[in-house]
């Protein structure tokens, strides 16, 4: 199965970082890229716009980059607009921001509730999770979601725990709809 463009030139940034002992730097110069990528969508337009062509994007790209994050970033995102796979690059920062904390050992969690939770509730779960897995430290995300009654939802990259009572709730009526009881039987 062929790798995703963005893992193809993540995975080569990343190789790089580390090489030249710069995971810190290039991680910081991606989170900006992909900021002015969101906040800019006209940009990202006419980087995809297929009338306008490579040599007039690769200007582009170096006015707005070059002299503000590395050569090595502009250079990456040069040989990206040559391969005519602009559209991929927020994913490409995305993904080598994910490897980097793959890499120190950071886990990223989601965390619903169905209400806010305190300070302190926030770092229980934090300890708990730093607890039962072997991650270092955690990028915690916290989201209130009333339909979930009780309890909380927890996603840590494919991993998810679902406690919430909403999803109890679900599984017993799922469980109680099995039950069939014949006509003019009595439960024993």
């Amino acid at each position: 199965m062929a790798k995703l463009v963005s893992n193809v030139y993540g995975d080569a940034l990343f190789d790089l970082a580390i090489e030249q002992d710069r995971i810190d730097d290039f991680s910081e110069e991606a989170k900006v890229i992909i900021e002015v990528l969101e906040e800019n969508e006209d940009l990202s337009k006419m980087m995809c716009h297929p009338k306008i062509d490579k040599d007039e994007k690769t200007r582009v790209v170096e006015n707005i980059f070059k002299g503000r994050v590395s050569d090595e970033i502009v250079g990456l995102m040069v040989m990206v607009i040559e391969k005519d796979h602009f559209k991929d690059m927020e994913d490409i920062f995305e993904y080598y921001i994910s490897r980097v904390k793959e890499y120190k050992n950071i886990g990223v969690a989601y965390v619903k509730t169905p209400s806010e939770l305190s300070d302190t509730q926030k770092k229980n779960v934090e300890k708990k999770l730093l607890d039962t897995t072997d991650y270092v430290s955690f990028e915690m995300n916290y989201e209130v979601e009333p339909d979930l009654i009780g309890g909380m939802v927890i996603r840590i990259g494919d991993r998810v725990v679902d406690s919430s009572v909403k999803t109890k709730l679900y599984e017993l009526s799922r469980q109680m709809s099995k039950i069939q009881l014949k006509v003019g039987e009595t439960a024993p």
